[in-house]
């Protein structure tokens, strides 16, 4: 078992909450702006009894979020920042998703974010008592999928194509049109889109 050095007293450090302040983490807006988002997300999309798609992408927009065309979002979805979000076309967020984007999040064109997935963008330090404020950007490429239940967490980036099953967990890059599963997800097949085993059984040229 690994020995640690303890202070003058002999007991090792211990975690002490009260001493936590956000002050210098960077919201991306101020107060009155945090506000208006926070009932602004309670009434139109974590509401289940707000059916309506239509107004999400003007509301998001309105807050600042660049959002592409065709974007669907469906009831229950809870959004942390929309000043710090960034969604292309065609894009599906399933019921009950999270995205905690207190960094920058980054979705390009045709990315499922499936029913009660979790994109966690943010930390904290647990090796200092204070317990400070950790966080790291997340990019979804064109074309990837995060499953249902799925987490993302800060700092990784599913390239074109990748999929992360449902129920699994990444901190790390996902490599494009690979299929990944588990806790930590690993690779466990390529994702073989519609058409290409024809184009890999075609015989070359001269064979």
């Amino acid at each position: 078992m690994t020995n640690y050095s303890t202070g003058q007293n002999g007991i090792r450090p211990r975690a002490d909450l009260s001493r936590f302040s956000n002050a210098g983490f960077p919201l991306g807006a101020g107060f009155i702006k945090r506000t208006l988002w926070y009932f602004t997300n309670a009434l139109f999309f974590l509401n289940p009894l707000f059916p309506f798609r239509s107004p999400k992408p003007f509301l998001l927009r309105l807050f600042g979020a660049k959002v592409g065309k065709g974007v669907v979002i469906h009831p229950g979805v809870n959004i942390k920042f929309p000043w710090k979000l960034t969604i292309g076309d065609h894009v599906w967020i399933g019921q009950r998703a999270w995205l905690d984007n207190i960094d920058q999040l980054t979705i390009h064109s045709n990315v499922v974010v499936s029913q009660g997935a979790k994109l966690i963008l943010g930390s904290h330090d647990y090796k200092k008592p204070d317990y400070p404020t950790l966080s790291g950007p997340v990019v979804l490429e064109e074309g990837s999928w995060v499953g249902a239940g799925a987490m993302v967490l800060g700092g990784a980036t599913l390239r074109s194509h990748a999929l992360l099953a449902a129920g699994s967990v990444t901190g790390k890059d996902l490599k494009a049109y690979t299929i990944y599963r588990g806790n930590p997800a690993m690779p466990v097949r390529g994702r073989v889109m519609h058409g290409e085993e024809k184009l890999q059984d075609t015989p070359e040229e001269g064979a």
